[in-house]
């Protein structure tokens, strides 16, 4: 029958354990079948109707997403709502939907050192480690490195320091941005960045605690951004969806690359349409 939904969910499982996810996450399988064979893959950040449409209308046999189809449990499902649609298409064309986020976002090699990585931020260390007590030992031990390599946020140096103003242009330059919000002096010295991909606001303690003077993320509240000016710190946010995007290729090459190592002849493709939902007027 060839390869199966499972046989790629294990490959995953390596890729981004499980278990690293936040308790109030919901990873992996989502919809489908782990029996079905798999023939065709795409990556995608959203399992939005559009991304799910085009994939049931180009053969997709499974999904890859970082934020995941269902968050909550369901106690009904609505073919008219808008959840509803895109199970009903993902489960009429047999369409596997899986979803690794928070434990993406977590794990070495995840989307926080895609970003890092991308910004050309040099001697990564981890914002906000994963201690023990989170997570049980016997698994953190399953992984590379002791339990303060694994954490979610990363913290390190420029490759060339210079002004907030300046890293302002390098980041969008990098991330091919046109606008991004801004909190604090344009004029300081910046040689160490914290950055978070996605939402970054629950990360403020540990960045105003640590010694970076720029936190580089996406969904910063009012009051952290005055939090920031109070302590003489920068704020830069770029959006959720830059900051997490760029994941879409990263993993694809990633994935496809392991594949092609264990002898599985499959297609991995990411999926370059998707949009930011907001728009600058």
């Amino acid at each position: 029958m060839g390869v199966t939904v499972a046989q790629i969910i294990k490959i995953m499982d390596r890729m981004a354990p499980p278990w690293l996810a936040e308790e109030w996450d919901n990873v992996g399988l989502q919809i489908g079948n782990p029996r079905l064979p798999v023939r065709r893959i795409w990556v995608a950040l959203d399992p939005s109707q559009e991304v799910v449409k085009a994939a049931c209308e180009n053969n997709v046999d499974l999904l890859i997403t970082h934020h995941p189809l269902i968050f909550r449990p369901l106690k009904s499902i609505d073919f008219d709502t808008a959840g509803g649609i895109i199970i009903q298409m993902a489960a009429n064309h047999q369409l596997a939907i899986f979803s690794a986020h928070t434990n993406l976002d977590i794990v070495q090699d995840g989307v926080n050192d895609i970003l890092a990585q991308r910004l050309e931020i040099q001697g990564l260390s981890i914002l906000q480690p994963l201690h023990a007590g989170q997570r049980s030992k016997e698994n953190i031990s399953s992984l590379k490195g002791d339990e303060n390599e694994h954490g979610i946020g990363r913290i390190g140096a420029l490759a060339k320091a210079g002004s907030l103003k300046s890293l302002v242009s390098m980041v969008k330059n990098k991330l091919k941005l046109d606008f991004v919000k801004v909190a604090g002096n344009l004029e300081m010295k910046v040689e160490r960045v914290a950055i978070c991909s996605g939402s970054g606001s629950s990360l403020m303690h540990a960045f105003i605690a640590s010694d970076a003077q720029v936190f580089i993320s996406g969904d910063i509240r009012y009051h952290d951004a005055r939090d920031a000016e109070n302590a003489n710190r920068g704020i830069i946010d770029i959006g959720h969806f830059p900051s997490e995007h760029l994941m879409v290729d990263a993993l694809a090459q990633q994935l496809r690359k392991i594949i092609a190592g264990e002898g599985i002849r499959i297609k991995v493709e990411p999926f370059a349409l998707e949009t930011d939902p907001f728009i600058f007027l």
